[in-house]
């Protein structure tokens, strides 16, 4: 159903051109214009006028569609945010479990309608806290988790069946997913009662974060087996958050991160359709995670066109036939890297419009960024602001009032279909080498990211870019804003527990697991149920990763550059 016929197709043509000869000619010769080439945050060229000549193909039905309906390029609910707002998430964790904890209570208490668990470097890479390989790095980028003990720790008196946690972790989230689970089962609550998310996107470390253990093909066994349990006995749990967010922390453009994240996505589903898995019963519970940045227009046709993208890929290529499989349902985050250390007070603004734009975009759950993140972990002030931004939007802003408000805005709807046809470009082009796996291990990703990174720097250098506070409206003024301050016992409490667990635990039962554990690892079973009785004998994270490492090997990345 198209919106307009060539005649007034022809009129509109003639009306520009008149336009751009008289009315604008004129004014340029005047004043002429603020600068010579306008750009998104990703260096695409942005003209001065859309009309419906830049739309002139676009099929409502088709391309379109009604909210809640095929190809959900409007939202992937009737009602959006009239019927539910979005989760408003805070990412925390930082220090202990005990320091979190209080945390998590404290974002409770304000309203957070979701917990997300942010991880320290040793548990992200599968360390215990008082290994050699984690010396000096306790706690400080979140929460240090080498055992049940500290799971049971970070969760005291919350009620995990009654909220919905977002954990960030990578190649060993099978483990820290199972002391969730333990946890939680502890509490009384049975698997099917737990809601949330484990993030176990792995491809997408070898691309972008880095934070990978073990070679591609065990990995991506380990998250095929998530996937599969999960479907069976967590049908209420999201099994991968694939994620463009670190894609595009690393420097990516809009389109990369669009692009790479949804070949990441298709790469499981092709995955877990080899292990003989039906689409529709684990795509439903397939999530994504985008960042949030600058360009308010950029970041709403992202999302626009991922729905878009993933809904006819997952119908008309995979076959799907549950319309939940359709759906690509996002967590969003504010854009860190676009945060400063100079006048951090900016940062409140910039992340207002970054959460504005995965509003508008139709986000299902959102975590906002502290202004102070680009110095340290976020003081408590900092992150309810934070929170408070998302609440404003919420309730003040209007924006939560209509269901995608931009829709049909000419430059919104070129820019979506622009950004659909870039990434099915990207598409052709990773199919070309082979898929994802050897994409990657050809550098492909990675290069791409790196180029466009030093473009996007090279234009700040240069003063092609404004970033302000950094390269223009310079202020020479102290940061005079309180900074979070860790318990600096915090490392020997959490060393004691460590102990603790080893002395009393059966050490006879957690060898037996860790043995049964490797049988399976060497092997083709499916790996959470021993990964679940290792910990429920309180094997370590450290004892459980070593297991993995001993048979699977350790990754060395090829050096592209």
């Amino acid at each position: 159903m198209s919106l307009f016929d060539n005649e007034q197709l022809q009129q509109i043509q003639r009306d520009f051109e008149r336009w751009e000869t008289e009315s604008l000619g004129k004014t340029l010769k005047q004043r002429g214009e603020r600068q010579t080439e306008f750009m998104t945050t990703s260096s695409t060229p942005v003209r001065r006028l859309y009309t419906p000549l830049d739309v002139a193909d676009l099929d409502y039905g088709r391309d379109l569609g009604l909210p809640g309906e095929y190809p959900y390029t409007r939202g992937v609910h009737n009602t959006m945010y009239r019927g539910k707002l979005w989760t408003m998430r805070m990412f925390s964790g930082f220090g202990t479990a005990e320091e979190t904890n209080r945390r998590y209570k404290y974002l409770l208490d304000q309203g957070n309608m979701g917990l997300s668990v942010a991880f320290d470097m040793p548990t992200l890479y599968g360390y215990d806290s008082d290994a050699p390989e984690a010396l000096g790095e306790f706690g400080k980028c979140g929460v240090a988790v080498s055992s049940l003990a500290d799971m049971e720790a970070l969760f005291d008196g919350i009620p995990l069946g009654e909220v919905s946690t977002s954990m960030t972790i990578n190649s060993p989230a099978a483990i820290l997913w199972a002391m969730y689970i333990v946890a939680a089962e502890k509490q009384g609550y049975g698997r099917d009662q737990l809601r949330g998310t484990i993030q176990n996107d792995i491809l997408k470390e070898y691309i972008a974060q880095k934070e990978f253990l073990f070679p591609p093909t065990p990995s991506m066994r380990l998250v095929t087996d998530t996937v599969e349990f999960g479907s069976q006995e967590l049908p209420q749990w999201n099994t991968i958050s694939i994620s463009g967010y670190h894609i595009r922390e690393a420097g990516s453009t809009a389109v990369q991160e669009l692009a790479f994240t949804l070949a990441d996505g298709f790469a499981y589903v092709e995955a877990a359709l080899a292990r003989g898995l039906d689409i529709d019963d684990f795509a439903p519970r397939l999530s994504f995670f985008f960042n949030a940045h600058n360009d308010l227009f950029e970041e709403v046709c992202k999302y626009r066109a991922a729905r878009r993208i993933w809904a006819r890929t997952m119908k008309e290529k995979y076959g799907a036939n549950d319309p939940r499989s359709w759906l690509l349902r996002t967590h969003a985050q504010t854009a860190g890297v676009s945060l400063t250390a100079q006048q951090p007070e900016n940062n409140i603004v910039r992340v207002a419009i970054q959460a504005l734009a995965a509003v508008l975009g139709g986000a299902q759950s959102l975590h906002t960024n502290s202004m102070d993140e680009a110095l340290a972990l976020p003081s408590e002030k900092a992150v309810t602001i934070a929170l408070r931004t998302q609440q404003i939007i919420a309730h003040e802003s209007g924006a939560a009032n209509n269901i995608d408000p931009l829709a049909g805005s000419y430059y919104v709807e070129q820019l979506t279909g622009q950004m659909e046809a870039e990434a099915n470009d990207y598409f052709r082009r990773i199919e070309a080498l082979g898929g994802v796996i050897p994409a990657i291990e050809a550098g492909f990703f990675q290069r791409e990211i790196a180029e466009a990174a030093y473009r996007y720097q090279m234009e700040i250098d240069t003063g092609q870019r404004t970033i302000v506070g950094v390269n223009d409206f310079v202020a020479d003024e102290s940061i005079a804003i309180p900074i979070l301050e860790m318990d600096p016992a915090g490392y020997e409490r959490q060393a004691r527990r460590l102990n603790s667990v080893r002395a009393e635990r059966d050490g006879g039962a957690v060898q037996k697991a860790l043995l049964e554990l490797a049988d399976c690892a060497r092997g083709d079973d499916n790996l959470m149920p021993p990964i679940i009785e290792a910990v429920r004998r309180y094997a370590t994270l450290g004892e459980i990763t070593d297991v993995f490492r001993e048979v699977f090997g350790v990754y060395h990345e090829p050096v592209y550059f």
